[in-house]
């Protein structure tokens, strides 16, 4: 890949990548690439490669299930009606709060508090950024979630 700023989304944050660690001079990258044993060299401390291919399925489950009526989710129109914030951060807490509770600990629990979170940034994405400058995102914020 080049240095000219690519055009598509994803690959632009890639390249948006490669260049903050440019500027780190990260042992890790090549040529702004990250070398296959970096890649493959992480060793996730918390099993979190795992969990995350875990998440993917209960996410692709979910899809299938019974209240995706005729390819729409009701979770679309709640946050096309500009109520997505409230709704997820709402169910973020209402199974927090369950776990432990009803069904005991169970891991769906935490597997739906997961998925309302990534809805809820979804819904930042999408629609906070154009309703409010407070809620744009820069993307040097990735440089800053990286090195936490």
């Amino acid at each position: 890949m080049t240095d000219k700023e690519p055009e598509r989304y994803y690959d632009w944050m890639l390249w948006k990548m490669r260049q903050l660690d440019k500027e780190e001079d990260s042992p890790v990258y090549e040529k702004g690439y990250p070398s296959y044993e970096a890649v493959n060299s992480i060793n996730y401390k918390y099993n979190e490669d795992e969990l995350i291919k875990e998440f993917k399925k209960y996410v692709d489950s979910t899809y299938s299930a019974h209240y995706s009526k005729d390819k729409f989710q009701a979770t679309e129109f709640i946050m096309d009606g500009g109520h997505g914030e409230g709704f997820c951060i709402g169910n973020i807490l209402k199974y927090a709060q369950r776990y432990g509770k009803k069904d005991g600990y169970n891991r769906a629990d935490l597997l739906k508090v997961i998925h309302y979170g990534f809805l809820a940034l979804y819904n930042h994405d999408t629609f906070m950024e154009t309703e409010n400058e407070n809620f744009k995102w820069n993307p040097g914020d990735i440089k800053k979630l990286r090195h936490y």
